[in-house]
Order: structure tokens, then sequence, then C-alpha cells
């Protein structure tokens, strides 16, 4: 059985839990906060990033490679990534646009929140991260018309990127009203089986997200 490392309120470690769940692959949960968990974490990770995926000796590093890593080495009935080329590279452009301009500009506003006390502020770069965050939900919203999940009729790995991603990014800088295409996929990600399941997981930590989480999702 694997290990994953992962903690339930970690955007990150929801996208790798999701694709364990699409599947039903069985794996070992250690909790970042349970005693000895980020110690076991730091002799296979110096950097003790979560999520981390163990497969036997073998730690896989990275949300994006342990999805690849599972449809490897523990493949299921759902193929998060497809087996025809063309489409793959669809699958994984999309993958890295969740992640580098949903996830990452959502994170940067939040980091700058959770500054020590006294460190240098960057107001413009809040500005910036929220200004991408507007830009990417009218192309996303352009991209959806006529889909039900990220890169066509199937559940991939995108939308294990995706659904991370638009949760929490919604919270941080909601999602425009008129844009219903984008709004409509959010609610049909957060209403899928896996992702609902990472949602109702995480809901006793939200008291922590730094913004003060919404009445809602």
């Amino acid at each position: 059985m694997v290990k994953l490392f992962a903690h339930p309120f970690s955007s990150y470690s929801w996208k790798a839990q999701i694709a364990l769940y699409e599947n039903a692959t069985p794996f070992e949960y250690r909790f970042m906060e349970d005693a000895g968990a980020m110690d076991e974490l730091a002799t296979l990770w110096p950097l003790k990033k979560f999520p981390l995926l163990l497969d036997g000796d073998q730690a896989v590093m990275e949300a994006t490679a342990i999805i690849e890593h599972l449809a490897v080495h523990h493949p299921g009935p759902v193929r998060l990534i497809p087996e025809d080329p063309a489409a793959a590279v669809k699958v994984r452009m999309l993958d890295r646009v969740f992640d580098n301009y949903v996830n990452r500009p959502q994170q940067d506003i939040i980091f700058e929140v959770i500054r020590p006390e006294g460190a240098n502020r960057d107001p413009h770069g809040v500005a910036r991260s929220r200004e991408m965050l507007q830009t990417i939900y009218g192309w996303l919203d352009q991209q959806m018309a006529g889909r039900e999940w990220a890169a066509g009729d199937d559940f991939t790995m995108a939308d294990c990127a995706a659904a991370p991603a638009l949760f929490y990014a919604d919270w941080t800088e909601e999602i425009p009203a008129d844009l219903t295409t984008l709004k409509a996929y959010r609610a049909r990600l957060l209403a899928r089986p896996s992702v609902a399941r990472c949602v109702e997981d995480a809901r006793r930590f939200r008291p922590y997200f730094p913004l003060g989480a919404p009445d809602r999702d």
C-alpha cells in the first residue's frame, strides 16, 4: 500500500488525494500534524514539502508527478492522463495552467497576509496576483465553453489540479458573477465525489484560512 504525506487543508494535497480517490487506490494517509509525520517526511525529502507519495522505497514529490506515477504503477478505471499523446499534452498543459496561474497567485496573496510582523509588504505584488486571477478567470470561462471537464468530456489530471485551485482562488479573489461558465465548472468540480470528500475532510480547518473562509461551499 502506498503512503501519502499530506494535510487536509493543503490544495496540492487535495490534488493528489483526488487522483487516489477517483480510482479507489488504497493508501495510508500520513497526516502532517500527527506525531513523527514531519520527521518521517524530512528523512525522505529535506525540503519537507508535501504532498509526497511513498511507494515501497520510492519517494515521489510534487502532486503532478504523483498523479503521473499512479497512472503508471497503480492504474485504475479512471484514466486521468489520456492514452492518446496529443490529448495527454492538452491535459498536462491545463494542469500547469491551474497550478501556475490560478493556484500560485492565490497562494501569493495568502503568503502576503501571513508575513511576519515587521516584514516588508508587497502591495504591488498582491495587486498583480489579483489581476492575474481575473485575467485567467476570463480565459478559462472562454475555454470551458461547451466542455464538461477541463480538457473535454473526461475527468483528468487537469481537473485534479483545477478543483483545489478554483476552490481556494474563489475564496481569495471571487470569480465574477458574469463568468457563468467558469462558475458552473467550479460547482461541478465541488459536486464530484472525490472532490467533495476533500472539501469535507478540510472543513474543520476553515477557521485557519488567513482571509476568513466565506460562509459557503
